[in-house]
C-alpha cells in the first residue's frame, strides 16, 4: 500500500480506478482520490450488491441477494496498479468484491477464478494464458459505425490507414506492462488485432481487462471509437478473443511431449477431452452476448463445432503447432470472444479442463478437415457436435452442467444466468440493427 501510494504522488495521480467486470461483461468500476489511496486499499469502496445482478441495458434482475439491501467493499490488488497513459492524472487497480468484514463474496467474478486456480494448483499445475483479442476501430456517426478502411486481410493498407492509432495503442499498452506481441489488421472491414503477451490466469485476466479499456480509450481520444462486439457490423467478420493456453509445472510446460501424438502429453489430452466435454454449456461464459451468436456459426473461423484438430482454425479447439527447436505447446480455444467476463470464461475453463485429469478422459480422434464440409451422419459417426446457436441454449446448457455450475455457486451461477436470460429476453424482440449498435456502443 505504501508502495503503491508513493507511486501515486510521484506520478502526478489524482484518482485512481477500482475495476471490475459484471456479469453482463461490462467493466466497471469506482475512483478513490489519492491522498486517501492507502486507507481505500485497506477497506475498498462501498458498493451495492446489487450491481452483479445488472444487465448490460442498466436493467436490476430480481436475484436474492443482490438487491437493494446489503453492500460489498470493492477492494483492489495492489499489485495490479498502472498508470493510464491515456488519462493524465488518473491510474487503475483490477480489484475483487468482497464482504465487509474482508472475507471473499460470493458474486464476485475475479475470486471464482482465483478458486479455480487454488484447485488447479491443488493438481499440481498452473495455467498459462492469453486472451486473443480482435476489434473493429471506426467512426461513431449517430447509430453507425464506420470503420476506419475496407483494405483486405493482413493487407499493408490496412497497417497504412490505422498506422498512428496502432503507435499509440502499443506504446500505452507497453506502459502498462502489457508486452504486445503482434499486430495486424484482420479481415474485416476496420478490424484490428493485437494480441498481449501470455500470463498466469489472474494476470491474463486481468490484463484483458486493461487492454479492453486502453483500446476504448485511445480510440476516444482520437475521435474514433472501437468496439470489442462480435458483430458489430453484421456483413463483416466477427470479433473474436480466442483464449490460448497451456498448464506448467516446475517451470516446464506440461503440454509438452515428442513423443505425443502432434507432440502434446497424455495429461493435456485430457484437458482438451474436459474442455470439450463441457463446452456446450462453457461457450455460455466465453461467448457472453445475444451478439456472441452472430459470430460463432459455421465456417466463419469462429469453432462452432465441438471437436479439436492440429492447426483446424474451424475447430473449436485447435492444438497449435510447437514453435521453436524446444517446441511451446498451447491450445487454442475459439468459441471465445470479449463480451464474457474473462473471470468466469478462464475460471471455467480451468474447472473444464480439471475435469479431464480428474476423470481420465480421452477427446476422441482429431478432426482434420472442416467441419461444416460434413455431412450430419458423418458428424454424428466422429461425434461433432454443433455448439448452441443462440445465448439462450448456451444458457440451458450451462444449467444442465452440474459441474461448472458447482464451481460457480449458487449465488454466482443464478446471477448469471438471470442477467444473461434477461439479455436474450430483450434483444429478441428488437431487430439486427438495434441489437448491433447496442453490442458496439457497450463492447
Amino acid at each position: 500500500m505504501t508502495e503503491v501510494s508513493q507511486r501515486a504522488r510521484e506520478e502526478n495521480v489524482s484518482l485512481v480506478r477500482f475495476l471490475y467486470a459484471d456479469h453482463g461483461g461490462i467493466i466497471r468500476g469506482k475512483a478513490a482520490a489519492a491522498a486517501r489511496l492507502a486507507e481505500r486499499i485497506e477497506s475498498g469502496i462501498g458498493h451495492t450488491r446489487a450491481m452483479m445482478a445488472m444487465s448490460m441495458m442498466d436493467e436490476l434482475q430480481p436475484v436474492e441477494g443482490m438487491g437493494p439491501i446489503g453492500e460489498v467493499r470493492i477492494k483492489p490488488d495492489p499489485n495490479t496498479f498502472v498508470t493510464l497513459p491515456y488519462a493524465f492524472g488518473a491510474a487503475a487497480m483490477l480489484a475483487d468484491q468482497v464482504n465487509p468484514d474482508g472475507t471473499p463474496w460470493d458474486g464476485c467474478a475475479r475470486t471464482f477464478l482465483k478458486q479455480a486456480i487454488a484447485d488447479l494448483a491443488a493438481e499440481g499445475y498452473e495455467l498459462q494464458a492469453s486472451f486473443e483479442p480482435e476489434f473493429t476501430l471506426g467512426r461513431r456517426e449517430g447509430a453507425e459505425l464506420i470503420p476506419v478502411d475496407e483494405s483486405l486481410c493482413y493487407s499493408a493498407t490496412g497497417f497504412h490507414l490505422a498506422h498512428d492509432y496502432i503507435i499509440d495503442l502499443v506504446a500505452a499498452l507497453n506502459k502498462q506492462g502489457l508486452e504486445v506481441e503482434h499486430y495486424y489488421p484482420e479481415l474485416g472491414h476496420g478490424q484490428q488485432e493485437v494480441p498481449v503477451r501470455h500470463a498466469t490466469a489472474l494476470r491474463a485476466a486481468d490484463n484483458h481487462v486493461l487492454l479492453r479499456e486502453t483500446v476504448r480509450a485511445v480510440a476516444i481520444r482520437q475521435g474514433l471509437w472501437a468496439s470489442f462486439a462480435p458483430k458489430p457490423l453484421p456483413d463483416q467478420a466477427g470479433n473474436g478473443a480466442h483464449l490460448h493456453a497451456s498448464l506448467w509445472a516446475g517451470g516446464s510446460n506440461a503440454f509438452i511431449d515428442p513423443s505425443g501424438q502432434f507432440g502434446m502429453s497424455r495429461l493435456g489430452y485430457r484437458f482438451l477431452a474436459g474442455v470439450l466435454a463441457h463446452l456446450p454449456g462453457l461457450v455460455a461464459l466465453t461467448c457472453g452476448s445475444v451478439n456472441s451468436y452472430r459470430r460463432l456459426a459455421p465456417s466463419m473461423w469462429a469453432g462452432a463445432f465441438g471437436c479439436w484438430g492440429p492447426d483446424n482454425r474451424e475447430a473449436a479447439v485447435r492444438l497449435c503447432s510447437p514453435i521453436g527447436a524446444a517446441g511451446s505447446v498451447n491450445l487454442e480455444l475459439k468459441p471465445s470472444d470479449s463480451t464474457g467476463n474473462p473471470y468466469l470464461a478462464l475460471g471455467g475453463f480451468i474447472y473444464a479442463g480439471i475435469d479431464g485429469i480428474r476423470r481420465s478422459l480421452d477427446p476422441g480422434e482429431p478432426l482434420l478437415v472442416d467441419p461444416a464440409t460434413l455431412s450430419s451422419s458423418e458428424r454424428r459417426r466422429l461425434s461433432v457436435v454443433r455448439l448452441p446457436a443462440s445465448l439462450s441454449e448456451a444458457l440451458d446448457a450451462l444449467e444442465a452442467d452440474s459441474l461448472l455450475m458447482s464451481a460457480l455457486g449458487p449465488l454466482r451461477s443464478t446471477a448469471y444466468l438471470a442477467v444473461k436470460r434477461s439479455e436474450a429476453a430483450h434483444f429478441a424482440e428488437k431487430d439486427a440493427a438495434y441489437e448491433c449498435f447496442h453490442h458496439w456502443m457497450k463492447f
